[in-house]
């Protein structure tokens, strides 16, 4: 005992040294400001995050021991709610960390970024892993006495119980450690996995070099290459980034089909061209340390792991699901095909469509059938006019109002903050950061980050979210106009913002958008809706030049066209999560390019069309362990989200008062205090049903004998 109080008063008298040492860091210093503090982007420097990095790990370390060996009986606030309150240093570096690494990367972060990832995990495995803290967190979890807690406090306990099982706490050491250095190894493999990702996507483009190179182009998708090729400093008119808010419009309206091709190629084959980028070689290592971590912690395959704290539990259950929506889709995807083939003949065209072609004669189906063009509707899609529709969206559901500030710092020009307050009380209830535009740097897609969790333990402590976008930025002083697919897009990740500013519950490992993984998109999924809704297409879908709203006829012909589509989009994002689910049921090293292959084959997957995520560019699954064996998350979450929209157009419409109570009270505020099985049922008064799914993308529904 003498000897242990020694160690640890050395490691105390270092800590406190390394503290002084550390004192004029900014990132080791609390948040100040108004709003209960904000981050102080204005001072931080790379070279900041190892020193802070490390200093907060031997913190929280040194918090995590005090509680492990209190010689007190484990009790909900000497354990739970000390460990509720450990560490906030490091969650606040671990915030700004993330910010970098998504949006703010460079050669310099990204040294830090491979030094410091596998340090992270060792941290984390000796928080999970720490023998003396579980025997507390279990006696807690199987005390009679922790019946009398509040039902918030007794799924805290639960979660983390849980948590710390899943992360191997019952093992014995030697298989501890075996996961330990697993999890090491995949830290680094996940950091090389995106940092070969945004490599390929900032390194390559398609050069737009003669004016005809920019035939069917739309003035702002013009605008945008030709912006693009001035930032990178390229002596060509024009070109297109290899990201997907570049390439998408592109093979939507260029009418040059072997630019097409070029700009798919660059597209589809990011991390899987052989060179110093590869991602190949990462990923089948990636899998093969799953397989092993995963029979270390008792289960067959990686999938089984991965669902052991999700909604659906079981692998079979997701794949059930995924091939009963996938063979009307495929049919879908023939009859389309058919139709734009069609067109290709009448042309003179003497080819067969091809995954490049798509999209550009989608759109030529979509004119002819519904008399609809997306250029049609582009100039009413102006990006801040639809963010004030969002704004008042959440003011109608929620109670929510919007208040810009400039009142606190920003990691970029770019980035600009509402001031989030309840309409009705004025009561201030968290910050909205938004950064709409690609840059160099900046990884590809929209997310929503949480900068703080809401929570109440000691006080009120606001919640801060974000919003994150590539959008392309067109001629200067001209509005960026969206694509209709960009716009739900827009209103998808404000979604799941107000996931976490509705968060009303005690404890932050509860709050706000910390549910299950397929049961966090719904929300999300759901919120798309109003996007469409009469009431935010006349109030914010203006015409940028005359300021007119979208036509009544123009809407209707949106609506005819609303399930126009879904054949593409489901096959493109099922393949992808059933070749995600069968990766990681599969336990046997395998070859990328042959697994993908065969299994797309065996699932009869149309020529015209490939994955929306290929597996050597697949981030989701392999830039960490979130979404892996979760892809299929999209399409659970989808039925939730189509079940639960019936409940508005069942009542008095998308603006229904009562349900939209009932969506705060039982789905919005309430994190991951209940069950989400249970709080969907609060909310619904049932469970929900597919049907709902097969009628929203226009399906047929089968007989269920």
């Amino acid at each position: 005992m003498k000897k242990l109080m020694t160690i640890f008063l050395m490691g105390t008298t270092l800590f406190a040294a390394n503290a002084q040492t550390n004192s004029n860091n900014p990132l080791l210093k609390k948040w100040t400001g108004p709003y209960g503090g904000v981050p102080a982007f204005n001072e931080y420097k790379v070279s900041d995050f190892k020193p802070a990095i490390q200093f907060a790990i031997q913190e929280k370390l040194n918090e995590v021991d005090v509680i492990a060996n209190n010689p007190k009986a484990a009790t909900f606030d000497n354990t739970i709610a000390a460990l509720e309150r450990s560490g906030k240093t490091m969650s606040r570096i671990y915030t700004v960390y993330g910010i970098y690494g998504s949006t703010l990367s460079t050669p310099e972060f990204d040294a830090v970024e491979t030094e410091m990832s596998p340090k992270l995990s060792a941290f984390n495995d000796k928080v999970l892993q720490n023998k003396k803290l579980f025997t507390r967190i279990e006696a807690l979890y199987n005390s009679k006495e922790s019946k009398k807690l509040t039902s918030e406090q007794q799924r805290l306990i639960w979660l983390y119980y849980t948590d710390f099982v899943r992360e191997g706490a019952k093992l014995n050491e030697k298989d501890k450690e075996k996961v330990a250095k697993i999890n090491q190894e995949l830290a680094s493999l996940f950091t090389k996995f995106s940092q070969n990702l945004l490599a390929e996507e900032h390194n390559q483009y398609v050069a737009l070099k003669t004016e005809s190179d920019f035939d069917g182009l739309p003035a702002e998708v013009k605008n945008a290459a030709i912006a693009e090729a001035k930032s990178r400093k390229l002596d060509v008119m024009g070109c297109v980034a290899n990201t997907r808010s570049s390439i998408e419009p592109f093979l939507t309206f260029s009418t040059r089909r072997e630019l097409r091709e070029k700009a798919f190629d660059i597209f589809v084959k990011r991390g899987d061209n052989g060179n110093a980028n590869d991602n190949n070689s990462t990923l089948v290592t990636i899998l093969q340390l799953r397989t092993q971590k995963a029979k270390l912690l008792g289960f067959p395959t990686f999938a089984d792991w991965s669902l052991s704290n999700k909604m659906a539990k079981d692998p079979k259950k997701t794949l059930d699901l995924m091939l009963s929506v996938w063979e009307p889709a495929v049919e879908k995807v023939h009859l389309d095909v058919a139709e734009m083939q069609k067109i290709v003949d009448a042309e003179g065209g003497k080819f067969k469509i091809q995954p490049w072609d798509y999209r550009y004669y989608a759109e030529k189906v979509r004119k002819a059938k519904y008399d609809l063009d997306q250029n049609e509707v582009k100039p009413y899609l102006q990006l801040e006019n639809l963010r004030e529709g969002m704004f008042w969206v959440a003011g109608e559901l929620f109670n929510l109002n919007f208040k810009q500030i400039t009142n606190v710092p920003v990691y970029h020009p770019d980035v600009r903050v509402w001031e989030v307050s309840n309409k009705i009380t004025g009561k201030v209830i968290g910050l909205w950061y938004f950064d709409p535009y690609a840059r160099a740097g900046k990884r590809s897609g929209a997310w929503m980050n949480a900068y703080r969790d809401q929570q109440k333990m000691d006080g009120e402590v606001l919640t801060i979210v974000s919003n994150n976008c590539n959008f392309i930025k067109g001629a200067a002083n001209e509005p960026v106009l969206i694509s209709w697919e960009d716009a739900t897009t827009l209103f998808h990740e404000f979604g799941h913002a107000l996931h976490g500013l509705c968060s009303n519950v005690t404890y932050p490992s509860l709050s706000g958008t910390n549910v299950a993984r397929d049961y966090v998109e719904f929300p999300s999924q759901l919120l798309e809706h109003w996007l469409a809704t009469p009431e935010v297409l006349n109030k914010f879908a203006l015409h940028y030049k005359t300021n007119q709203p979208l036509p009544q006829s123009l809407v209707d012909r949106i609506e005819k066209a609303s399930n126009f589509g879904e054949g593409f989009s489901t096959v493109e994002t099922i393949s992808s999560s059933l070749i995600d689910m069968k990766l990681h049921l599969a336990t046997e090293t395998i070859d990328p390019h042959k697994f993908e292959k065969e299994t797309l084959d065996a699932l009869h997957m149309p020529s015209e069309i490939v994955m929306r995520h290929r597996i050597p560019q697949f981030g989701h699954i392999f830039s960490g362990d979130g979404y892996a064996a979760g892809y299929y998350s999209y399409l659970w979450a989808d039925v939730i989200n189509a079940d639960a929209w019936e409940a508005f157009t069942e009542g008095k419409g998308p603006y229904d008062k009562e349900v939209a109570k009932r969506l705060y009270d039982d789905i919005f505020s309430v994190g991951n205090t209940i069950d989400q099985e249970k709080a969907y049922e609060n909310f619904r008064g049932r469970a929900p049903k597919s049907d709902a799914l097969m009628r929203a993308r226009n399906f047929p529904i089968k007989d269920k004998k």
